[in-house]
Parts: C-alpha cells; sequence; structure tokens
C-alpha cells in the first residue's frame, strides 16, 4: 500500500462498491484482480464499548475486499465466502487509521484463496504503513452463475477497473 499507481478518489467509490463498508466510512482505493486496498478512519461506528477496533468490523472488512477482487479475477462471475480465518495482533483506536490491503493467494478454477491485511498508518507519515493490527485468509467459491436478475450487479466494479486501468496506463507512460 506504499504505492498507488491506480489510486481513485477515496471514499467516493466505495458507496456504490460496497454500501456496508461505506456507512463506517471505509473508503476504497484500489480495485484489481490483483489487489484491492483502502483505508478506514476509527470511529465509534467501527468499535466495540472499550473503543478499539471491533474484530468483526475486521472480519467484514476482510471478506469484502477479498470478495471484489475474486469477483473481478473471475471475470466477473459470482463469488461466494465459504472461509473465514482471522488473527488479531494489535489494536486500532478512535483516531486511528487502518490501512488495507487484499491480495490472492491462489485463483483456480473453482476457489480462490485472499490474504488480507490491516495496519495501523503510521502518523507520523501519513500514508505509510505502521504496526499490523491483524491478517486473514479468505476461501471462495468462484466462477459461479450470476442470476439473471443480478446480471448487473458487478457494473460498479467494473466501471471503477476500467478507470483504474486507464490510470495505470496513463501513469506507465510517464
Amino acid at each position: 500500500m506504499d504505492h498507488h499507481p491506480q489510486q481513485q478518489q477515496s471514499g467516493k467509490n466505495t458507496a456504490e462498491l460496497d454500501p456496508v463498508l461505506h456507512s463506517m466510512g471505509f473508503e476504497i482505493e484500489e480495485v484489481s484482480p490483483s489487489q484491492v486496498t483502502g483505508r478506514l478512519p476509527i470511529t465509534s461506528k467501527c468499535c466495540q464499548p472499550f473503543q478499539v477496533l471491533h474484530g468483526g468490523v475486521s472480519a467484514l472488512v476482510a471478506e469484502g475486499l477479498a470478495s471484489m477482487g475474486a469477483h473481478m479475477a473471475s471475470g466477473f462471475r459470482r463469488v461466494a465466502g465459504v472461509s473465514l480465518s482471522i488473527n488479531h495482533f494489535r489494536s486500532a483506536k478512535v483516531g486511528d487509521v487502518v490501512l488495507v490491503r487484499a491480495a490472492p493467494l491462489h485463483i483456480g478454477r473453482s476457489t480462490q484463496v485472499w490474504d488480507v491485511k490491516l495496519w495501523k498508518q503510521d502518523p507520523l507519515t501519513q500514508g505509510k504503513k505502521g504496526p499490523q493490527i491483524s491478517e486473514s485468509r479468505v476461501t471462495l467459491l468462484c466462477n459461479l452463475p450470476v442470476p439473471d436478475n443480478l446480471k448487473n450487479a458487478a457494473d460498479a466494479l467494473k466501471k471503477y477497473a476500467a478507470a483504474a486501468a486507464k490510470s495505470t496506463t496513463a501513469t506507465s507512460r510517464l
């Protein structure tokens, strides 16, 4: 996450791509079949009573980003999470910013496995990773048929993936 070649306007696409994550303040930055990144400013909306990031929110973020990436990696076929394992190493408190990166470990014909890491943002160097908070492994069934009534479910993701690809092409010419 230290390098954002495809960085888009943070937060603007989050509402369209994942309304639940957006409601907590999550901002998606990069969407591609090889990684999905974003950030979550920690507020009381995503904390447990002791004012630290709720472990369930970390799991929600992991499954959400892994699902977006897997959906793209499968050619926008339907995916379904079947297993989520998460380890929590440190806490993040109200006022912290958490950086997130989801990347595939395995992309197969019927399953995908994604690794999702969360770090505290280093307060001294904006955008740089500090201590790791958690790591998740998300296993998804992939290449499932898309029901006829949901054929447009991937439209928003396709739009942002196309914008990111154009941005990468333009950046690579510099």
